[in-house]
């Protein structure tokens, strides 16, 4: 494979934490800046993202702490991010997926993490297992 060819990578490993929550908008923003996006592609990959580190701190790992594994993949004009964890796992992807479906004991939380994740991203992809944690898979073609 030639190097214009092959896929461009950005691994990281996070700290489950809600102030890393904005560090990973960050990093993946700047990241894809080399596809020369508008400034909506790049707001709505960082409020996905968003969401997507959000749920690892606070369901997957319920606040307790953990790593967030976040890789992020260039190939042509189309952006891939992976957001995962090793926490609790969920049980139904399906209903999890559901809007307004949340498992925050607080009722603090909107359950439109999910909802927001598909609205803004043209592929949503969630694997899953109790115990073994989540993988978020999300795919954006960047018109620029």
């Amino acid at each position: 494979m030639s190097e214009q060819n092959k896929p461009e990578i950005l691994k990281m490993e996070l700290e489950a934490l809600s102030k890393n929550e904005e560090f990973a908008r960050v990093a993946v923003a700047v990241f894809m800046a080399r596809l020369n996006p508008t400034l909506e592609e790049v707001d709505d990959v960082k409020t996905a993202v968003s969401e997507a580190v959000t749920n690892a701190v606070i369901h997957g790992y319920q606040g307790k702490g953990g790593i967030i594994y976040l890789e992020v993949g260039v190939e042509g004009q189309e952006i891939t991010i992976t957001i995962r964890d090793t926490g609790i796992g969920i049980p139904d992807i399906k209903q999890a997926m559901e809007p307004m479906y949340t498992t925050d004991p607080d009722g603090e939380r909107t359950g439109m993490g999910f909802s927001f994740m598909e609205a803004f991203m043209d592929e949503v992809e969630v694997q899953s297992a109790p115990d073994e944690g989540t993988a978020v898979t999300m795919k954006k073609k960047i018109k620029g």
